[in-house]
């Protein structure tokens, strides 16, 4: 019976320290990336234009609204995070 408690407590334990699971966040703005012979990339990690085209400026590229972006989720993550 005590080792069944023992075990009962850590597993508990582990429960509350394992870390929460993690959301996709998604951003206003993606860059294109210029690339030879089909190559390149996309990248849809930018709050803004401005931040969006200081990266591709010189490595060349383009930049354009990310179109699985919703203005909703930037206020339902800061509401996850002042509720954490």
């Amino acid at each position: 019976m005590r080792m069944l408690l023992i075990a009962s407590a850590l597993l508990t334990t582990a429960a509350v320290l394992a870390p929460a699971p993690s959301q996709a966040q998604t951003y206003p703005w993606c860059a294109q990336y210029s690339g030879g012979f089909g190559g390149g990339g996309r990248n849809c990690g930018f709050t803004s234009y401005g931040q969006c085209m200081a990266t591709v400026s010189g490595i060349g590229g383009f930049c354009e609204r990310n179109s699985f972006y919703r203005q909703d989720d930037r206020r339902l993550r800061r509401m996850h995070r002042e509720h954490d």
